[in-house]
């Protein structure tokens, strides 16, 4: 049976999102360490003052969050506080005190998240609206917190909401394309296909906006240390990973990554994209495969619960020989391969040719930690896999599942243009 949206913390206009706002504090007096450490971040991280304020907290127990909402602020609060003490000055430290590390992995467990900075507490549950009662909207959102306190870091957290957002639409209509594959109903499926194809084309404008408010360089040498994590890091710092209080054994991470975004594994299995590993075409990718244990529980079930309809869309159109079905097919793969090139397109403005710059690099007394320090060869993300490779072969792939000659032809010879009989969302001449 189809999975519903509503079983799985998914809403038809909120998308991944939560349906309601995120908590901006937590109401309890009892956390208030917590929530002034959190207020006062920057004034911290400036002073480099945050590791004796953090090793002087008391060690709260999580039994006073009441809901869901609670749990949310809280694994966001600590997961700030975490990594702003790793990678708080020029050194970063192996070794996160008790009383930040307990309840950090207590809330984590109840949420079924694991407890690093992840895209779920830097973006999910990190926004708020200016006017409570306008829309959402670009214009009308902000953060409730940042690393930085810049206007950078902010709009780099609010594109990815309002990425999240603006994918909702694609969730609905995919799930409705689904069933008409499932009942037989080709007109239906056309129409949703097409739909679904505009909407991954609004994902990809989005996406680009970014480059509105965030300065490549702020965010590679100020904001994207702070998102790593403590996996595959002994280049930058961290040998063995995080010692967890007094854990014997140290932990590994990754960082927070836009990879741990639910909608683009969403996309692929509706439209039946298959990802291998990274130069091995003979086995799944690990790393996709790895991110979903950073999603929420319910919307990595949720991606499971739809993974036996994989095939189903590309099966029935496959099956029709319809051409203006396969044409519909094959638009949401050009345009979801068309968002992915943009993907591309970011990384490399942001991160790769940032990286170049390292041993360029003015003042050497400026402070600088984890990954803006790094001089390795091959960039990684903050996720600790190799960025371009692994983007362009997930690219490729995305025009692998093509039905028509026509699309394959197009898709391996990536010209994205596509002519149909009439003017539409997508190729309005």
């Amino acid at each position: 049976m189809i999975p519903k949206l509503e079983a799985y913390d998914v809403g038809p206009h909120s998308g991944f999102l939560p349906s309601t706002l995120p908590l901006e504090r937590l109401p309890q007096k009892y956390y208030k360490p917590w929530e002034e450490i959190i207020s006062n971040l920057q004034a911290l991280l400036i002073t480099r003052k945050i590791r004796d304020v953090v090793n002087k907290l008391p060690n709260l127990s999580t039994g006073h969050l009441e809901n869901e909402r609670e749990l949310q602020r809280a694994y966001q609060v600590l997961g700030f506080i975490a990594h702003a003490y790793i990678w708080g000055t020029n050194e970063p430290v192996d070794k996160l005190p008790p009383q930040i590390a307990e309840p950090w992995i207590s809330v984590s467990s109840k949420l079924g998240l694991p407890p690093i900075g992840t895209y779920s507490g830097l973006v999910l549950y990190n926004f708020k609206k200016i006017d409570k009662d306008g829309d959402f909207s670009l214009d009308n959102l902000t953060t409730i917190n940042t690393f930085t306190g810049s206007i950078d870091e902010s709009w780099f957290y609010l594109v990815s909401i309002y990425f999240e957002r603006k994918g909702s639409l694609s969730i609905y209509t995919g799930m409705e394309a689904l069933k008409c594959a499932e009942r037989g109903q080709t007109k239906q499926l056309i129409e949703n296909l097409q739909q679904l194809a505009e909407s991954i084309d609004i994902l990809g404008s989005t996406l680009l906006r970014m480059e509105e408010m965030c300065d490549p360089h702020i965010f590679y040498f100020r904001i994207r240390p702070y998102l790593a994590g403590w996996q595959n890091m002994a280049s930058v710092g961290l040998e063995k990973g995080v010692y967890y209080g007094n854990e014997k054994t140290a932990r590994s991470y990754a960082g927070g990554s836009n990879a741990q975004s639910s909608l683009p594994q969403f996309l692929d299995i509706i439209l039946g994209i298959r990802h291998f590993a990274t130069g091995d075409l003979t086995a799944d990718n690990s790393f996709l495969n790895e991110m979903r244990q950073y999603m929420p529980k319910k919307h990595r079930e949720f991606l499971e619960a739809l993974e036996p309809y994989t095939s189903t869309i590309r099966d029935f159109v496959s099956s029709q020989h319809n051409e203006e079905l396969t044409l519909a097919y094959d638009a949401c793969l050009a345009m979801l391969k068309s968002f992915r090139d943009k993907h591309i397109q970011i990384v490399t403005r942001y991160v790769v040719l940032q990286a170049k710059k390292v041993n360029k690099m003015g003042s050497g007394s400026t402070l600088r930690s984890g990954l803006a320090r790094s001089k390795q060869g091959e960039e990684k993300g903050t996720g600790g896999t190799s960025l371009l490779p692994f983007l362009k072969q997930c690219r490729d792939e995305t025009g692998n599942a093509a039905a028509g000659s026509w699309g394959k032809r197009i898709l391996t010879d990536g010209v994205l243009r596509l002519k149909y009989s009439k003017p539409n969302g997508i190729n309005e001449d």
